[in-house]
Parts: structure tokens; C-alpha cells; sequence
């Protein structure tokens, strides 16, 4: 049997399909490129295990059905998604349409051949921790863009298949991920932002007064995270958090990442109202449930993700 990933194209999806060629599991990737490239796929095309790609979109429910017909897949991890917040809030039918529809799309076919679903959602959904708190997976819940509403609704949708069809379904929340194969313009992290633009020998934007924090966790350690969540028998109808628990505002960030303030420029914020000022994660659920936590420092994560921009010249 073969595991589905859909977004398997896109940053954290093909990490995703590394991991569980590595651990010897067939894989079908199934992605529209529309925020994502068919070249991160390159390192496991002609590998055995590396069964079909198919450039499709989730919203194409016959496919999908077509799709799990053919491979009668064990395990789904749904990653496909509208992932840009500002074009959430100007386009808000798009959210609706890749996250709530398409997501409803996969549950669909997923009930008919009880296939197991990881939904991978986002840490945007949560409202912003106090100064001591980090966020656990009871924190309180509040979307400030169509695309964490959507996010959370396809989270919901999602749990009434668990509790209203014994659907096996997984939630996954991680926290502010990066690393290789991340976009490095506007469309990407932060991270890899900055990293881009500190080879680039260009000043660092950051959007309002860089007090904003993050936890940042490295792609390969959010990977194992999401492989360990689908194999744990005690994670059904969960919802886990994942991150590093140390935050860092944006201004130390690119301090930490250019070493020069006269290289940090601060410009207007485009969508301020979205903004959640403070997310630190409490991962102790991940420990607790999967025996997992992160491997990687931000150090060392920031060092990686440098030497593979300035090798891939992205």
C-alpha cells in the first residue's frame, strides 16, 4: 500500500516524501505547483519507492476519488493548501475554496477506503501568548485572516469525520517552520528571507517594529514530527503543536542573521491586523505522545539553510 502526499511538491511536503522514502514507504505525490516547484521532487523521481507524481489540485473531487481508487492508500498527509495570508484577506474565496473544499474533497475519499488522514493546519490559528505562557494545544483559538479561518475550519470539518465516521484523523499545528527549499522572496518564511537577502548583501525588511516573535522550528525535525504523528496509534482525533519552545522576536532574528543593524531597514506592515505578536509553543504534547522533540538550534538551522542558498544560488 502507498501513502499519498498532496502539496508533496511544496517546502515541507517534499521533506515530508524524503522522510518516508527513507523509511521505506511507497509514496504518491499529487500537487497543482501553484506554490510550488516539480524540481524539489528532483532527488526521488527515479527511486523506487517514488511511485507516481501527479500535477492535479484537490478541488478536482473525481480525481481525488479516481486517485485513491487506484492505490487504495493506508495513510494521506494533506498539505495542500492556500497558504499566503495577504491573499487570503484580498482574495478570501481562494482560502475557502484549497483549504475547506479540497480538504473536504480528500475526507471524502479518504472515508470511502478508510484511509488515515494527517492534517497538517498551521499555528495561526491561535490568538497570541502571554509573556510567560507558551501555547498549548487548549489555547485560546482566534483566525485574523480568511486563511487561518479556513485553516481551522478544514481542522474541524476534519474531526466530526473522526467522531462521526471513526475516520482516523490526525492534527497537526506547527509552528513557524524553515529551511531548505523554502521560497526566499516574499512569498516564503522570514528566515529564509533574510538569509537570501544578508548573500544578497541587501538591507533586511521587517514589517513594523520587529517585536513580533516566532518559534522557529528546522523543516527536517517538523518532518519527523508529522512521519511520528501518523504512526502513533494514541495521536487519533488529537490535535499537537510543534515547535522549538524558544521564541525570538523578528529584530533579534535579523540581527542574529546579518550581525548589522545599519543593514535592517523597517517598513510599513501590510496587513498589521493579522499580525499576532507572540507565538511560542508549548510542545510538550509532541514529547509526551510521540517521543519527540527538535534537533536542530535556530543557530545551527540558520547555518544550513545559508550554505544550501548560496550552493542552490536560488
Amino acid at each position: 500500500m502507498a501513502t499519498l502526499v498532496t502539496g508533496g511538491a511544496g517546502f515541507i511536503g517534499r521533506w515530508i516524501v524524503k522522510n518516508l522514502i527513507q523509511n521505506g514507504k511507497k509514496v504518491v505525490v499529487i500537487d497543482n505547483l501553484s506554490n510550488s516547484i516539480e524540481e524539489n521532487l528532483k532527488e526521488f523521481r527515479n527511486h523506487p519507492k517514488f511511485k507516481e507524481f501527479v500535477i492535479q489540485d484537490v478541488r478536482n473531487k473525481k480525481f481525488i476519488e479516481k486517485l485513491f481508487s487506484k492505490y487504495n492508500f493506508n495513510s494521506c498527509f494533506h498539505l495542500a493548501a492556500q497558504i499566503k495570508v495577504q491573499e487570503s484577506l484580498e482574495y478570501p474565496e481562494r482560502s475557502f475554496e484549497n483549504n475547506v473544499i479540497g480538504t473536504y474533497n480528500i475526507l471524502e475519499a479518504a472515508r470511502k477506503f478508510n484511509t488515515k488522514v494527517i492534517l497538517v493546519g498551521t499555528c495561526m490559528v491561535y490568538d497570541l501568548a502571554d509573556s510567560n505562557t507558551p501555547i498549548s494545544e487548549e489555547h485560546k483559538i482566534k483566525p485574523t485572516s480568511p486563511y487561518a479561518g479556513s485553516k481551522l475550519a478544514a481542522e474541524i470539518l476534519a474531526l466530526s469525520y473522526y467522531y462521526g465516521y471513526n475516520l482516523p484523523i490526525v492534527i497537526l499545528r506547527p509552528f513557524n517552520t524553515y529551511g531548505p527549499f523554502q521560497k526566499a522572496n516574499m512569498e516564503g518564511g522570514v528566515v529564509s528571507i533574510f538569509v537570501k537577502r544578508k548573500i544578497k548583501n541587501e538591507k533586511l525588511l521587517i514589517f513594523g517594529d520587529g517585536t513580533q516573535t516566532r518559534d522557529f522550528l528546522y523543516v527536517e525535525d517538523c518532518a519527523d514530527y508529522i512521519v511520528k504523528a501518523a504512526e502513533c496509534e494514541k495521536c487519533l482525533g488529537e490535535i499537537i503543536n510543534a515547535g522549538t519552545g524558544r521564541d525570538i522576536s523578528i529584530i533579534d532574528l535579523a540581527k542574529l542573521i546579518v550581525g548589522d543593524e545599519d543593514r535592517i531597514k523597517y517598513i510599513k506592515h501590510h496587513h498589521p491586523q493579522s499580525e499576532i505578536m507572540k507565538l511560542i509553543c508549548d510542545n510538550s504534547k509532541a514529547k509526551k505522545l510521540l517521543n519527540w522533540e527538535p534537533k536542530t538550534s535556530l543557530e545551527e538551522g540558520i547555518l544550513i539553510l545559508e550554505n544550501w542558498i548560496r550552493k542552490s544560488d536560488i
